[in-house]
């Protein structure tokens, strides 16, 4: 008989390898002065890398000018 989805291990490696992105992405957002939950962005095929983009490239308003 053939199954189908994943099994019971692949559900909780899943689970870890999202937790490992998605809790240094919520703290970069955080820390870049945008809201935390968009680090649930990084979960989201091809919008991850638009989301990386939009991180690297964008002035963050959580950074203070006089700073750089």
């Amino acid at each position: 008989m053939m199954h189908y989805g994943m099994q019971g291990g692949g559900i909780i490696w899943m689970l870890i390898v999202g937790a490992l992105l998605v809790i240094p992405f919520w703290k970069l957002c955080t820390r870049a002065g945008y809201p935390g939950p968009l680090g649930l962005l990084i979960l989201i095929p091809l919008v991850n890398l638009a989301f990386i983009y939009f991180l690297a490239f964008s002035r963050w308003p959580g950074l203070d000018e006089t700073s750089w």
